[in-house]
């Protein structure tokens, strides 16, 4: 074999481990994805506002909307800039601007059921691809958007492979926040339990 021969076996190779170097993180997380895909999606959530609790929630769906549209989601008021907690573990699949929901992050969670947290003041640190844990925080309420002339909130929805699906009745069943369901501290108990003395 002659020196130009091995010099371009060696280019060669050396691409094809570039190649597979580069791939490989894109091989691990579309496994990663798959396995989320495959995951059976939860029977309960919990709140995703920071402090608001079960008793805090009112069953909006499907109430009437402008131009004939119906509310796809339940709205959760609190205080603006109260941070916006992932009910579920998954991937951040948009962060950005819708006309009606203003600022937004969708999360796509097991089963491939899509969370979508609109009407945000501002957004927590994940960007699009950043995978998420239940509790992390992905914004503030605020009330952009559509909402400009309403008080602060969330709408939070879910969206399935067949359209919209009412959070309500998911929510409800849990009574925690997403915060309180990730973190038990026992400090925080004692806390709790000191202030009610």
């Amino acid at each position: 074999m002659n020196s130009r021969n091995a010099l371009l076996i060696t280019l060669l190779l050396s691409l094809v481990a570039i190649l597979l170097w580069l791939a490989i993180p894109k091989v691990r997380e579309n496994s990663r994805y798959l396995k989320l895909l495959a995951e059976t999606p939860p029977a309960r959530l919990p709140v995703p506002v920071s402090g608001i609790g079960r008793s805090d929630l009112s069953n909006t769906w499907g109430a009437p909307r402008s131009g004939g549209r119906r509310h796809e989601g339940i709205d959760i008021f609190a205080r603006r800039n109260t941070p916006i907690l992932s009910t579920t573990h998954g991937v951040v699949v948009k962060r950005g601007i819708d006309p009606l929901g203003g600022s937004v992050v969708t999360v796509a969670g097991p089963g491939g059921h899509r969370h979508y947290y609109a009407h945000l003041q501002r957004y927590g640190r994940h960007q699009v691809g950043d995978w998420v844990r239940q509790g992390d925080t992905l914004g503030f309420v605020g009330n952009s958007g559509n909402a400009r002339t309403t008080p602060p909130h969330l709408h939070y929805g879910i969206y399935t492979l067949t359209g919209a699906i009412n959070p309500y009745p998911l929510l409800a069943m849990s009574g925690k926040s997403a915060r309180e369901t990730r973190w038990k501290s026992p400090i925080k108990k004692k806390q709790r339990r000191s202030r009610r003395a």
